[in-house]
């Protein structure tokens, strides 16, 4: 009588169970053949790779798209995994990452054509307008050259023999004519980059980038994503004349989120705020009354400016040059390049200005310190040397 209750109590525990199980799953809804979904690796096999895919039933991958080139897994039970649903077969459910990334082959190409399935291709040579890629059965495609890349591909022959993820945009004359784009699958994969980076990218955030592009005005930078640009003004505490002698195409940097503007689709980034300000120094090492070497940077109307270190100028107004004679502009003295010995007179910390005169030149002029001021009028002289000048000439004519 017991063993009757208690082969009772277990049979209704399997059926209450079986009916929880069921009941769990019949609000999933089924997959479509082409539908990507996130999977859970369960097991590791030598031919197959099992996953939890929240559907009833395993789910089954090809091992060798998860392969690196030693024959090694790169992947581990537990890791999460985006795959594609192709079918249901005998109660498993078979998934793959991209045709051909295993066993697949010609067969699935139209499959994979209608359901979006990325397939694996081998860029093969450049020809006429694109590229011919070589999809798995040996069968060929062709690649436009605005298809292959997010920008033109300048150095074509360095990719030929490498490998691809291609979505066929074309299928035609029963797989004769096949038209593919990598370039889809890039933009796909930058819309995901960019939904995640909505979420967590804010001002002030230092990320690393890529320089993609220099004009003159800056350089465009690539933070895997989006793309913002770096002012010429936000890459160096220094002046940049030649943005190209300090950055290059295809450098990459750690960048400070300067301004982000999605609904304009704008970012900008700053180099020189994740360098260290030269201006800490300023009232330690370069201190009024410090005499020191600079390089004369640039030479304008009014003066010369003077660089103490990448981030630090300072100026020397044109009446502190010419070692007592009046000189037209600095150039007359002075040479862009030129090493030369220089005395801190005055320190503007609020204006981030520093005015300067020559080692040993005194205190004899005690001309404005200005940046903007311009030098008086040359060889002209003052209006009461010119009114001196007139009365002279008329007493010598009487």
């Amino acid at each position: 009588m017991d063993e009757d209750k208690r082969d009772f109590e277990d049979s209704n525990e399997d059926e209450n169970f079986a009916d929880l199980l069921e009941q769990s799953l019949a609000g999933i809804k089924p997959l479509t053949p082409g539908q990507q979904i996130e999977a859970t690796v369960l097991q590791i096999g030598e031919q197959w790779i099992f996953l939890d895919v929240g559907q009833k039933g395993e789910g089954v991958l090809d091992a060798r798209e998860f392969l690196d080139e030693e024959g090694k897994p790169t992947v581990a039970a537990g890791d999460r995994v985006k795959v594609f649903f192709l079918s249901r077969a005998g109660g498993e459910l078979q998934f793959t990452t991209r045709i051909g990334g295993g066993g697949a082959g010609q067969a699935q190409l139209e499959e994979a054509w209608r359901n979006g399935i990325p397939v694996e291709g081998r860029l093969e040579k450049e020809v006429k307008g694109g590229y011919e890629i070589r999809l798995p059965g040996n069968v060929r495609a062709f690649c436009p050259f605005s298809q292959l890349g997010l920008r033109r591909e300048e150095n074509a022959a360095e990719l030929v023999g490498q490998s691809f993820s291609f979505q066929i945009a074309q299928y035609g004359e029963q797989g004769r004519n096949i038209v593919v784009s990598h370039r889809a699958i890039l933009e796909e994969e930058r819309r995901a980059q960019r939904d995640a980076l909505k979420q967590t990218l804010k001002e002030g955030m230092v990320v690393t980038g890529t320089v993609t592009a220099i004009r003159e005005f800056g350089a465009f930078v690539d933070i895997g994503g989006l793309e913002g640009l770096l002012p010429i003004s936000e890459i160096s505490y220094g002046r940049v004349d030649n943005i190209e002698e300090v950055l290059q195409v295809g450098q990459q940097l750690q960048v400070a989120v300067k301004s982000c503007d999605w609904e304009a689709d704008r970012f900008s980034f700053s180099l020189r705020d994740t360098q260290a300000d030269p201006w800490s120094k300023v009232g330690t090492l370069y201190a009024e009354g410090a005499t020191l070497t600079g390089t004369v940077a640039r030479l304008t109307t009014f003066g010369a400016f003077v660089t103490l270190e990448e981030g630090i100028d300072g100026l020397i107004h044109i009446s502190k040059l010419g070692a007592g004679r009046r000189i037209s502009h600095p150039r007359e003295v002075l040479e862009v390049g030129q090493q030369l010995l220089v005395t801190i007179e005055q320190i503007d910390r609020e204006q981030r200005r520093i005015s300067l005169a020559p080692a040993g030149a005194g205190a004899e002029s005690a001309a404005p310190k200005s940046y903007v001021e311009k030098p008086t009028g040359g060889s002209m002289g003052t209006l009461g040397d010119m009114l001196k000048g007139k009365f002279e000439k008329k007493g010598k004519k009487r």
